[in-house]
């Protein structure tokens, strides 16, 4: 008699991927890749840097994306110590115990030396959404190139300067594409946040970072207290990034007289709600245009950090919708341009000149063709499995 015995299977470990994302944009980004790739393999282990929407994707985050999100050089000398901590935390696993592959989120500043590290470790490494490159430092393109398995980039514009610099790139469109979906007219969006639609609804945009809540939204503020002279039925409202809390905010408005809607929820709709939006500069300015809301950007750093970059930023616009525009289709106001006078003239020609507001929405319209199609975040995620697998050809 032949007996045969049966092998029972046996459970293969999880694939480890390191996940950095320092800031509020590149958790989102983050957790609509780590759901794409969890789609297409569920034997993944994703674990770094993060924020909420990452940890609801199944991220296992070491450090809080809030605690490093900092911008400009005064703040990062502030916040060394938790930055440095950070980075000696992913350092030290990537050489003692190294997962398959290293995702970077943009973050340039800390994200570039993490990279270095992994290529040391012989980790490979994927980096999704470039650093602005075509702003100000443009040699560190050749410092990426030299660190990176891959690069994938948001903007069409980027694709050359990578292959110059030798690095396989892959444009996967613009992940804002696939996140952006509004339904609601105004009338039902303000009234789904128990608005009055008939009554004008400003949105007050401050930022994600607690450095930019200090250094911006007092102006933000002010403003809003001379809008609400002008127009004593105006409504407020404000998102509250998933980097902050309300102890960020609420103290700024108690000193004022003006209250005003806070919320984390549906952003866009939020956004659709507004007859006007006074934003910081930043991922958001993206998402407010391809909505097509009329908004002013202001834009403010400490005025050391500020007299470095005006010697070394190279584009002639700070806003990302008038970046991809190549042309100002909204206000920028700059450091001492962005007070609250400024600010709220800018917000009263919106809401008072149908032919200013008209024309602003009309150029916004233009901005969704030039990011490409949806789907960057399966593309982004199929690149990062086809590297764990030692795929040798990336299209």
């Amino acid at each position: 008699m032949t007996v045969i015995c049966s092998t029972p299977d046996i459970e293969q470990p999880p694939r480890r991927i390191m996940i950095v994302a320092g800031e509020a944009s590149g958790d989102i980004y983050g957790a609509d890749l780590v759901r794409e790739a969890h789609l297409r393999n569920q034997g993944l282990h994703f674990f770094g840097i993060g924020g909420n929407r990452m940890r609801e994707a199944g991220v296992t985050t070491l450090v809080d994306s809030a605690d490093i999100a900092v911008m400009g050089l005064v703040e990062v000398l502030k916040h060394f110590r938790v930055i440095s901590s950070a980075f000696l935390t992913l350092k030290k696993i990537l050489l003692e115990d190294p997962p398959e592959l290293l995702i970077l989120i943009d973050y340039p500043g800390f994200n570039i030396r993490l990279a270095k590290a992994a290529k040391k470790a012989g980790v490979k490494v994927l980096y999704y959404i470039s650093p602005k490159v075509w702003a100000w430092k443009a040699g560190r393109i050749k410092t990426i190139a030299a660190n990176i398995s891959h690069m994938a980039v948001i903007f069409p514009f980027e694709i050359p300067l990578y292959e110059k610099a030798g690095a396989p790139v892959t444009f996967v469109g613009h992940p804002m594409l696939d996140l952006v979906n509004v339904t609601m007219s105004q009338e039902e969006s303000a009234a789904s946040f128990g608005l009055d639609p008939s009554r004008k609804i400003i949105g007050l945009f401050p930022g994600s970072r607690r450095s930019e809540i200090e250094r911006i939204l007092p102006a933000i503020v002010s403003a809003a207290e001379l809008l609400q002279k002008e127009y004593p039925d105006v409504q407020f409202v404000l998102p509250l990034a998933s980097t902050l809390g309300e102890e960020d905010i609420v103290p700024h408005l108690k000193r004022s007289g003006i209250s005003a809607t806070i919320t984390r929820q549906r952003i866009h709709d939020l956004i659709r709600a507004c007859d006007a939006i006074i934003s910081v500069s930043g991922t958001v300015t993206l998402e407010i245009a391809l909505i097509g809301t009329p908004m002013v950007i202001i834009y403010k750093l400490s005025p050391l950090t500020y007299q470095i970059a005006r010697r070394v930023v190279k584009i002639e616009h700070i806003g990302l919708c008038n970046i991809v525009a190549g042309r100002s289709l909204v206000k920028e106001l700059i450091q001492e341009q962005a007070n609250p006078e400024a600010i709220a003239a800018e917000i009263n020609t919106i809401i008072t000149n149908d032919a200013y507001r008209m024309a602003m929405t009309a150029d916004l319209a233009t901005i969704r063709g030039k990011l490409g199609g949806g789907g960057a975040a399966l593309r982004t995620a199929t690149l990062a499995l086809d590297l764990i697998n030692r795929k040798q050809d990336i299209v």
